[in-house]
């Protein structure tokens, strides 16, 4: 049965950048049939048997991708956020000593939920037990790829790095088929892996033309690291070493030289621009205005919920808008058009998924998110850019659906609600070492 979505601020993202208001889309499964203004909608006897939904004059925006999260780690949020070492003093102790895979089969869960309420469809996730990761993203009903983590020192699921980068490798075959779910082998950190492991992940990734995703630029020490042993930037001995490609996305690249942005440019790597993470760590804004203009395919990214506490994407896109400006010193720069587009097209680009979704436009996929307008802080909307950019924040998303299926109805998950997922994670948190810091 097809559904018509009407009365809405059609914001398309296609290459045009067309904007039909009121206007209307089309879907029949999980493919969009047509979109365009009111004025084109075909007649009912055309559309026979098809389910109208009223927007009430909403923006309908193509779902947001976002590039670099790290789902598991929903128990650590707001764990010592103004502690000076929480890597160290919270973090890589309580990993070792409470993450399992029911722990991140059940945050993933969490997470899930929490960006579908808040209008993310689409996933790169990074972190430990993927395949745990992976089935709790295909339950909820996103679209996702599963990041195994691979470190030198070992981690809370495998000791061995070449073991999780063949964990990682089944995993991929695993989900090769599937229409919404896939698999990465994920390196850590340009610090945190040797050179062989990161060559070996990098060739699965590439054999497999699935996403080489790892943290890049983002730590002072890091900087130091490869300045003093090696004479480089990271993004300079990822160069040197071949694994800076066009399945690169490299996640921060926050501290960029000249010659960093023309390898990058050069190489066909891309970047997750995490600058909410990154501003609470007081670690700097990453040059995206320089990347921009040098045409360095740039999304967005939360980074996980212990470093931004947001997993949504209009958060980060407000302060996308207001970081940039004021490091540029420009209130004309970055307009928000631009902003709209990493959340959406862009991200999915990175991804390689643009065929698929991140516009709304026939042949795609119905990955939809409606925003209400009729909440106070949504009047009036005179550029619906300015309006998601600006005013809109994760409780004015009013339905989201993926693939054609509603996920999220009036500000709810359809297929699960929000207390059963909380209620299952806290019972796992009480059995571990968070319960000594739980209060609830």
């Amino acid at each position: 049965m097809k559904t018509v979505i009407i009365n809405v601020i059609v914001v398309t993202m296609n290459e045009a950048r067309e904007i039909h208001n009121p206007g209307f889309v089309m879907f029949e499964k999980d493919t969009i049939l047509a979109t365009g203004p009111m004025k084109d909608l075909p007649k009912e006897e055309n559309v026979s048997g098809a389910h109208f939904i009223d927007g009430k004059n909403g923006i309908l925006m193509p779902g947001m991708v976002n590039l670099h999260t790290h789902m598991g780690m929903i128990p650590f949020r707001g764990l010592g956020d103004d502690c000076k070492d929480r890597l160290r003093v919270f973090l890589l102790p309580m990993e070792n000593k409470a993450m399992d895979q029911e722990m991140v089969y059940l945050s993933t869960r969490y997470a899930a939920g929490e960006m579908l309420l808040s209008g993310v469809t689409s996933v790169l996730d990074m972190y430990y037990y993927e395949e745990e990761a992976a089935k709790a993203m295909d339950e909820m009903g996103m679209r996702g790829i599963a990041g195994q983590t691979v470190m030198n020192e070992g981690a809370c699921d495998f000791s061995d790095p070449f073991d999780a980068i063949a964990y990682g490798e089944r995993l991929i075959k695993k989900y090769a088929a599937h229409p919404r779910i896939s698999a990465c082998v994920a390196p850590h950190g340009t610090s945190t892996c040797s050179k062989e492991v990161l060559l070996a992940a990098y060739q699965a990734d590439a054999s497999y033309q699935v996403p080489f995703t790892i943290h890049t630029a983002e730590m002072d020490y890091e900087m130091e690291y490869f300045r003093k042993d090696y004479g480089m930037t990271p993004v300079q001995y990822l160069d040197s070493i071949g694994v800076l490609g066009e399945v690169t996305v490299a996640a921060h690249c926050i501290h960029m030289t000249e010659e960093d942005l023309l390898l990058l440019k050069k190489s066909g790597a891309k970047v997750a621009h995490c600058i909410g993470s990154n501003t609470k760590a007081a670690k700097g804004v990453a040059p995206v205005t320089n990347m921009l203009e040098k045409e360095i395919p740039v999304g967005l990214g939360t980074d996980g919920p212990a470093s931004g506490n947001t997993l949504d994407l209009l958060t980060q896109m407000k302060l996308c808008a207001d970081f940039h400006k004021n490091e540029t010193k420009d209130r004309s720069a970055f307009p928000a058009e631009i902003i709209v587009s990493l959340a959406t097209i862009q991200g999915a680009k990175a991804l390689g998924l643009d065929a698929v979704t991140g516009s709304i436009e026939p042949g795609k996929q119905a990955d939809m998110v409606l925003v209400e307008t009729g909440s106070a802080n949504m009047f009036p909307v005179y550029d619906p850019y300015s309006a998601l950019v600006y005013s809109a924040n994760p409780s004015n998303v009013e339905a989201v659906y993926v693939a054609g299926e509603c996920l999220v109805k009036d500000k709810s998950l359809v297929n699960v609600e929000l207390n059963e997922l909380r209620d299952s994670l806290i019972q796992k948190m009480k059995k571990t070492e968070f319960r000594k810091y739980m209060v609830l």
